[in-house]
């Protein structure tokens, strides 16, 4: 009995090693297919405000890779973020922990540079060609190219916000949709505005450091309407 018994664990064992076994190979799902498709407008999410003007989320969440806050152009004003910054320091940590902050979502980094207030440009993260909206109600009041080096890289866009038209909001780093003109109404996280432009090449993006690709973003900011002088 002893010698069957062994015959038996040694076939066992010679099957398991060379035969396979009769219980499936798991394997990884491949991604799902709606990855690969066009992500449609977000949900609703306020990212920032200033005073009684608030701004959406201009790209869906399930493409957003990072969000960061930075010095904006010249003009650009101060945002107040909402959410929580991810990389404050100890002693900010400190003050929240014992007075209370802001906390939640969306979370975001500061980065570094810039030359307006250091909370004056929100640079929401996502890949090249992924869909970009309109991030307030409003109407296009200009669309111009952003050149670097003589070349151009995608646009600028500036709209007028409908409850706020003594201020325009810029979204830059896009590709303009063909369809968008100026004149055009658009409404917070409805409108398409275009995609994401890849700036990989023309500048490093800040936003990298936190984020598994180049840190390709939309840029959002607010300025003052301009004057208009007559004639």
């Amino acid at each position: 009995m002893l010698i069957v018994v062994v015959a038996i664990g040694l076939g066992t064992l010679l099957v398991s090693a060379f035969g396979g076994s009769g219980t499936p190979v798991q394997r990884a799902a491949p991604s799902s297919a709606s990855r690969l498709l066009p992500a449609g407008p977000p949900q609703p999410e306020i990212v920032a405000r200033l005073g009684a003007l608030h701004l959406q989320l201009p790209v869906s969440q399930s493409r957003v890779t990072a969000v960061g806050y930075q010095g904006g152009t010249v003009g650009a004003l101060a945002l107040a973020p909402l959410g929580t910054q991810v990389n404050q320091g100890l002693l900010k940590r400190m003050v929240h922990t014992i007075f209370g902050g802001s906390t939640g979502r969306p979370r975001w980094y500061q980065l570094p540079g810039g030359e307006g207030p250091s909370s004056s440009a929100i640079d929401v993260g996502a890949a090249p060609g992924t869909d970009v909206y309109s991030p307030v109600d409003g109407i296009i009041v200009s669309i111009d190219d952003v050149v670097l080096n003589g070349r151009a890289y995608g646009s600028r866009i500036d709209i007028q916000p409908s409850g706020a038209p003594s201020l325009v909001v810029t979204i830059s780093h896009v590709r303009v949709d063909p369809l968008l003109a100026v004149g055009s109404p658009v409404t917070s996280a409805g409108s398409r505005l275009g995609s994401v432009v890849d700036f990989a090449k023309a500048e490093h993006q800040a936003l990298s450091r936190y984020t598994n690709d180049s840190g390709n973003h939309v840029v959002v900011e607010i300025h003052r309407s301009a004057t208009l002088s007559l004639n």
